[in-house]
């Protein structure tokens, strides 16, 4: 008999922004499946399965199999899960495995994107929403920089990269730029400034840029 599958965004790694859904459903699993820095935001916890990122999809093929087993999962995802989250691999890996998706039911969360916009007063739904993680061609921003809204991007490699890249395809060095820095952390930064000092600049990896429009 087959179990069930939450796939539960944890939010931006702040445990006050964890959602009681999400509280609730690793309370009531058999198996908690995350990094280790997820599953600590958690008090009521049973069986837990950690992970780096290199052991990333096979600790995903684990937790799929053990609700194949008949076992309830939850498997945590940073922020939401269908915004740089874990959504569409464990799907992939569900359907290789036979795992009905009916069986599978996302938890959203609140993602650090969502966050930097409340962080700046941002009416984000107007905005270009662009993530790059995981992947190396970030041509795609070019397509978007310059139509008149501003840009929430979250950068696939360090910040300093993203905005080098922009000057060398012909952004203004001038353009306003704000780098939030670890949202929820006790130690999260805000920094705005201008395209070319960004470039100069060291981040963390855990970042959102949020690029002002042109004039």
């Amino acid at each position: 008999m087959s179990g069930k599958i939450y796939i539960v965004g944890i939010g931006p790694g702040s445990k006050e922004y964890l959602t009681l859904k999400a509280i609730e459903c690793v309370k009531n699993s058999d198996y908690t499946v995350g990094s280790t820095r997820a599953i600590e935001l958690f008090s009521d916890v049973k069986n837990t399965i950690a992970f780096n990122v290199k052991e990333l999809l096979d600790k995903l093929e684990e937790g799929v199999d053990l609700a194949i087993n008949g076992n309830t999962v939850s498997i945590l995802s940073t922020g939401d899960p269908g915004f740089s989250g874990v959504l569409n691999t464990v799907l992939r890996i569900s359907k290789e495995k036979g795992f009905s998706h009916e069986n599978i039911e996302v938890i959203p969360g609140i993602s650090s994107l969502q966050l930097a916009a409340a962080r700046n007063h941002i009416q984000w739904d107007s905005a270009n929403v662009m993530t790059f993680h995981g992947r190396e061609n970030i041509e795609d921003i070019l397509d978007v920089i310059n139509n008149g809204k501003l840009t929430i991007a979250l950068p696939s490699r360090k910040v300093k990269d993203m905005a080098q890249f922009l000057l060398d395809n012909g952004v203004s060095e001038d353009r306003p730029v704000t780098v939030c820095e670890r949202l929820s952390y006790d130690d999260e930064k805000i920094v705005s400034s201008t395209l070319k000092d960004i470039a100069k600049s060291e981040f963390t990896y855990m970042c959102i840029m949020v690029i002002e429009s042109e004039n």
